[in-house]
């Protein structure tokens, strides 16, 4: 017991991080005593909402442009690509810029700000589409402008990392990253159904979509962009009222001292088979299949239209891009949200290695299914589909492992401030996926292209194993 007379000299409690209007002070996440848990998640949870938005703006175009031709839009199918293409170039260069901006913004004014930008290529969609005379240049700048929401993908991510402690960063970057994730799903799959009818007759008149071998019918495409213009005005809200933010002392040229560091670079290369894969394959998924399966392959196209061959005239359904290219990325967002936590409970470096071996298999399957045999007959030709679908399932699941254990991986490897740099960094990099992917299938045959990718997943399974997996490695995570 303390004596009267004699000054108490045992610590003071913790006192809890100090609130402005803005921001906060003495924040350290490490320190049980003073984390506001209860702050992290709420700011996890709207930083997510409004990710998922993003990914739905920055996806746009891969939902609407396997349909514009059919709408009446003569665009060839190297444009296509091209549309498709445009948004991964705009949002690893966008990425470039929002990876710089957590420091100096801080998350309240970034997400908040951010997220306002995504109504101008969700509204210029929206009316784009309504007018038959909408130019490729047209759609090229909604394309570029839609990287935006890719853009907000390397601010949201570090500044969200700022709140959690190192031992929940690879549940809390997992859960955002991969819920984020499902927004490329959520807009192919809404798509569909939201063209169906008109949702309120001042948002535009109805289109008429024809298809070989079926009849014209309306639509209203302009609501598979306008759906979402609420959302983001409500998400906007909420990031501005109810979300705080965290100084961090670092400049812009503090920032770059990340590449002074080999880590850097392989985590950049493990995140380009993970995360560009992932975004590059759910770009360019619709086309491919269309291309492949669809009215795309000439010689199925002829014979539904000419009657004169008879392998496909009765028995092949061809199949409706927009009815499965929701698939890959659903897989794809769910694996990375179920083992999130996993990589925080048995490291992320043993889950990069079996994303890698897991990409490589299927892969090498997927490319036996790139070069259809239509004169097999109808059966086998429903058959090859199917192969071709499981196949690239298969590849966007295991993308989903590798996109959560290597932002597992990232925040172990380097200290808190370079964690969110790197992770900025290879976020960016990894976002020029569907601008590679849509280039690449324009120059090279779908087979040679995948072959390459196969390729490039040997080396990373090597850099992760001798790097970050094996026993004794030099950086274990």
């Amino acid at each position: 017991m303390t004596s009267l007379l004699t000054p108490d000299t045992s610590p003071a409690p913790a006192s809890p991080p100090q609130r402005g209007k803005e921001w906060l002070t003495d924040w350290d996440p490490e320190n049980a005593e003073t984390w506001d848990s209860r702050l992290a998640w709420r700011t996890l949870s709207i930083t997510t909402g409004t990710l998922t938005l993003a990914f739905v703006s920055w996806f746009i175009a891969s939902a609407i442009a396997p349909k514009l031709t059919n709408l009446g839009f003569d665009l060839t199918k190297d444009q296509l690509y091209w549309l498709t293409a445009m948004p991964g170039l705009s949002a690893g260069l966008l990425r470039l810029v929002w990876m710089t901006l957590p420091p100096v913004l801080g998350t309240r004014k970034l997400v908040s700000l951010t997220t306002l930008l995504m109504l101008i290529p969700l509204l210029g969609w929206g009316i784009a589409v309504q007018n038959p005379d909408t130019s490729f240049t047209t759609f090229m700048i909604l394309a570029a402008l839609s990287g935006i929401g890719g853009g907000a993908f390397s601010g949201f991510m570090p500044s969200t990392s700022y709140f959690f402690p190192r031992r929940m960063q690879g549940t809390a970057l997992g859960l955002q990253a991969g819920i984020g994730n499902f927004g490329v799903s959520l807009v192919q799959f809404v798509t569909p159904w939201i063209i169906g009818f008109s949702m309120v007759g001042f948002l535009g008149a109805a289109q008429t979509e024809t298809a070989p071998g079926k009849p014209g019918h309306d639509v209203w495409y302009q609501n598979a962009a306008f759906v979402y213009v609420p959302f983001v005005l409500v998400g906007a809200a909420l990031a501005w009222t109810l979300l705080k933010s965290v100084p961090v002392t670092a400049n812009v040229r503090q920032q770059f001292d990340i590449f002074n560091n080999r880590d850097t670079w392989y985590m950049t290369l493990l995140y380009i088979m993970t995360f560009g894969t992932f975004s590059g394959l759910s770009g360019q998924f619709g086309l491919l299949l269309k291309n492949l399966y669809g009215g795309g392959n000439t010689e199925i196209a002829k014979a539904l239209s000419d009657g004169t061959t008879q392998v496909l005239v009765h028995g092949y359904s061809i199949p409706d891009p927009v009815k499965y290219v929701f698939l890959g990325p659903l897989v794809g967002a769910g694996a990375r949200v179920l083992f999130a936590p996993l990589t925080d409970r048995f490291g992320g470096a043993r889950w990069t290695l079996v994303s890698g071996i897991g990409i490589l298999g299927s892969v090498l399957y997927t490319m036996t299914t790139l070069t259809p045999d239509v004169s097999a007959g109808a059966v086998s030709l429903d058959a090859q589909f199917h192969h071709f679908l499981y196949g690239m399932l298969a590849i966007f699941f295991f993308t989903g492992v590798g996109n959560a254990s290597t932002f597992k991986q990232m925040p172990m490897i380097f200290e808190r401030r370079q964690a969110g740099g790197v992770i900025g960094w290879t976020a960016a990099i990894a976002a020029f996926g569907p601008f590679f992917f849509g280039i690449g299938l324009t120059m090279v045959s779908p087979v040679a292209f995948y072959a390459v990718g196969a390729a490039f997943a040997v080396l990373c399974i090597a850099i992760t194993w001798v790097r970050y997996a094996r026993p004794n490695a030099p950086k274990a995570s």
